[in-house]
């Protein structure tokens, strides 16, 4: 009976920690946080992060007081992620919008194009031809377009969310 009671006395003076947190991001490059491994789709496992928890200290010091700051060390957000990290994602999709726009705006050119060749033919078989053509066309510049308010809803939306649930620095992410 002592063994045991010295065991359990063990295990709760000790400071022992079993969490986990794994991190992962989805197609639209959503990131998302979870304790459970299970919880990630099949898929997006083998990319998936194993994050290190990072414990925070109580804050002790009096108004007035100034904490003492080790050289050398940048400030981050809650993970330790710092400006270049944040500043890094807001470029990223920045780039990907300009690109998509690009691609939609010659997209477009191609419709207008077909469009125009399909009205000048007299040809009904061509006309007929050029009408499905345009249709794939259009189909995919509305995807384009589509592609182009998920990446502004990122740049605008998510990407600043998630700064501030991290404790991030909104200068770091300003457009």
């Amino acid at each position: 009976m002592k063994k045991i009671l010295l065991f359990i006395l063990i295990l709760c003076a000790s400071d022992v920690s079993f969490a986990e947190v794994f991190k992962w991001v989805d197609e639209n490059g959503g990131v998302h946080f979870t304790d459970d491994i299970i919880q990630i789709p099949a898929k997006y496992r083998p990319k998936s992060e194993k994050m290190e928890i990072i414990e925070t200290e109580v804050n002790t010091k009096k108004e007035g007081e100034s904490t003492p700051k080790a050289k050398g060390t940048t400030p981050g957000d809650r993970f330790g992620k710092g400006e270049e990290y944040w500043r890094g994602r807001v470029e990223e999709w920045r780039k990907k919008l300009s690109a998509l726009q690009e691609r939609v705006e010659a997209i477009r050119i191609k419709y207008n194009d077909l469009t125009e060749r399909m009205n000048d033919s007299k040809n009904s078989v061509e006309r007929a031809t050029l009408r499905m053509e345009r249709g794939l066309v259009k189909n995919e510049m509305e995807r384009g377009k589509a592609q182009m308010e998920e990446a502004k809803i990122m740049l605008d939306k998510k990407i600043p969310e998630e700064a501030e649930l991290y404790k991030a620095k909104p200068e770091w992410i300003k457009q």
